[in-house]
């Protein structure tokens, strides 16, 4: 499994799992972004939404635009 820049391995498998998913349902930027933004708000979880999160999850689904938020 990757280190998504989360601080715990639980955590690193959360987003592991939003990877995942989204890779197989084919889900745009905005819809993964969402999908972090909810999990940042559990306890435990607050940095889903850091830079190195986001930018390990966009590049893991290999987005290309210069914009990711």
């Amino acid at each position: 499994m990757m280190d998504y820049g989360m601080f715990t391995d639980d955590g690193n498998a959360m987003v592991h799992g939003i990877v995942a998913g989204a890779k197989h349902k084919n889900l745009t930027w905005p819809e993964v972004y969402r999908m972090l933004c909810t999990i940042s708000e559990i306890d435990g979880y607050g940095e889903a939404t850091d830079t190195v999160v986001r930018e390990a999850v966009y590049d893991a689904l290999g987005f290309e635009s210069p914009f990711y938020c």
